[in-house]
């Protein structure tokens, strides 16, 4: 009779065994498909190409009454854009519309300023320019320099920015 009991917890033990290895086989089995997807995921083209505007960077004015003092123009990618003039530092919100043909029309940038904190700027004015909204059409003399103009016609232009960083 006692080999009887060993008999069947061989068998008992065997069967266990025999489970756990197909269970664990499987599960195996399922985590080298799941890396053979995440390599393949890996391998996907993940490249991302965004544009941004070609205005975006860091650009320097030079105050013609005071040539010792740059106000500069940090135009963010995510339409940001911070302005610094003497003590004077704004912040606000642009929108730059490319123009599709620069021979027929000047692109445009829209201006508002959401934040001043009301101290003098380059040319000695102290005004608090919260709030306000510009529209400035924009002549591209050059990768690296452009006017700020009344009209689309850039018969008007009244500011010169230089590319200080890109």
């Amino acid at each position: 009779m006692q080999w009887l009991i060993n008999y069947m917890k061989k068998a008992y033990l065997t069967v266990v065994l025999m489970l756990c290895s197909a269970m664990s086989m499987a599960n195996e089995s399922s985590t080298a498909t799941q890396n053979a997807q995440d390599e393949a995921d890996r391998g996907a083209n993940t490249i991302r190409i965004m544009t941004r505007p070609e205005i975006v960077g860091l650009w320097g004015m030079e105050i013609p009454n005071n040539k010792k003092c740059i106000e500069y123009y940090n135009f963010k990618s995510n339409n940001d854009v911070f302005i610094k003039s003497g003590q004077e530092w704004s912040t606000g919100i642009y929108d730059y519309q490319a123009s599709k043909d620069i021979a027929a029309q000047l692109p445009v940038l829209m201006l508002q300023v959401k934040y001043d904190n009301n101290e003098a700027d380059c040319s000695g004015y102290k005004q608090d320019q919260s709030g306000e909204i510009s529209q400035y059409f924009v002549q591209w003399k050059n990768p690296t320099t452009i006017n700020f103009c009344n009209n689309e016609k850039a018969g008007q232009c009244f500011a010169t920015l230089r590319r200080v960083l890109p």
